[in-house]
């Protein structure tokens, strides 16, 4: 196996092997709690920019297939596993994980301490890192870690138009059209479309850089935006194209970024968490019923809103939906003079749990009422 070391900006230095393309790759580390579905976790294009450690120590095991992408290409600027499988063993599966990484010239690690290094991440900050592999492992270490301290960090960062679709497409509602929605691709999943498409929803999914004109003609009976990376307070464009849709009363529905988005419309700042939250299971109180649902995160800036009082803003009386019942972020935003509500989260959560699918129904009740 060929050589690989990861390099964190701290200085902190994990030596393993290459996993996936070699050369060198630069980004912000983070760890992902999932114990499956990588598949749809490296495609998801919030991760963009992102150097993703698994947790769960095995992985590959169920190879690769052509049905559960979330996109068109694996995002992860890398990819880190401590155990990967050394061979295929699902029906399904059409490659193995490493010869997608390859195809696609992601670059990786495998076979280091990935509890050691997510401690070292829960207790300093996600921060910037390198992984080399091949004849650039060979360089002395002080040069490598001049090269990751390089890198642009995540603060600050804007990448809504390098992941967002380049023209519009439909996504047909199944069976009987009840609504017409222009979903904002600031980074979509390709299960979030589908799941309104079951609904009854004829999806537009457009583009990052759409005027607040099109968008509204376009998304006639509501108007969703989606998750996505980066930095929500560089995104003035997205922003502006919300707090049209809030002036013109259109029934809105946010997930994840599109919370943040929604949040700083309303007049709330964001901040960067520690190490963010991401993975499959956790858990969040919805506010409004007093349910706890197990949900799927992936996201490392949160809405400054405060949780326990509703606060007035230019688009009148707002209150915090969802909580995280590990630290109290904000997880969800809902407007009561206006159309409007947001979670921080992924209810359409490919690849699970399910548990907050049931947002879909209350954005389609949300555009009902407004008939």
């Amino acid at each position: 196996m060929t050589r690989a070391v990861l390099v964190l900006e701290d200085g902190q230095v994990f030596a393993g092997k290459s996993y996936g393309a070699q050369g060198a790759t630069f980004g912000e580390a983070v760890f992902a709690t999932g114990m499956t579905g990588y598949q749809e976790t490296i495609t998801d294009p919030s991760y963009c920019g992102q150097v993703v450690i698994q947790t769960a120590p095995h992985i590959g095991n169920t190879g690769w297939n052509t049905e559960d992408d979330e996109s068109t290409q694996i995002w992860v600027a890398g990819y880190v596993v401590r155990d990967p499988a050394r061979r295929v063993s699902n029906w399904r599966a059409t490659t193995s994980l490493d010869s997608e990484l390859i195809k696609q010239d992601v670059v990786g690690i495998s076979d280091i301490d990935t509890r050691a290094l997510t401690r070292h991440l829960r207790e300093h900050g996600a921060m910037r890192v390198g992984i080399f592999s091949g004849a650039t492992a060979d360089h002395p270490i002080a040069d490598l870690l001049t090269l990751v301290r390089e890198v642009p960090e995540m603060a600050g960062a804007s990448f809504s138009d390098t992941v967002s679709t380049k023209q519009t497409y439909v996504v047909p509602a199944v069976g009987e059209k009840k609504f017409q929605v222009a979903a904002l691709d600031l980074g979509i999943k390709s299960m979030t479309p589908r799941l309104m498409a079951q609904r009854g929803i004829e999806v537009h999914v457009v583009p990052s850089n759409i005027s607040a004109e099109e968008l509204l003609a376009v998304g006639k009976d509501g108007i969703f935006v989606s998750n996505g990376p980066g930095d929500p307070a560089t995104a003035d464009h997205a922003i502006s194209l919300v707090q049209a849709a809030l002036d013109a009363k259109r029934p809105f529905f946010g997930i994840c970024f599109g919370n943040q988005i929604l949040g700083r419309a309303l007049g709330f700042g964001t901040y960067k968490l520690r190490y963010g939250h991401r993975g499959i299971n956790q858990p969040v109180m919805d506010r409004t019923t007093d349910k706890v649902e197990v949900t799927a995160h992936n996201h490392g800036f949160a809405v400054d809103a405060p949780i326990d009082r509703d606060s007035e803003t230019p688009y009148g009386t707002v209150r915090v939906s969802h909580v995280c019942l590990n630290d109290n972020v904000v997880e969800g935003l809902e407007c009561v003079d206006v159309p409007a509500f947001s979670v921080q989260y992924h209810p359409e959560a490919a690849a699970g749990p399910h548990d907050s699918a049931y947002l879909f129904d209350r954005f389609v009740e949300l555009m009902e009422g407004q008939r």
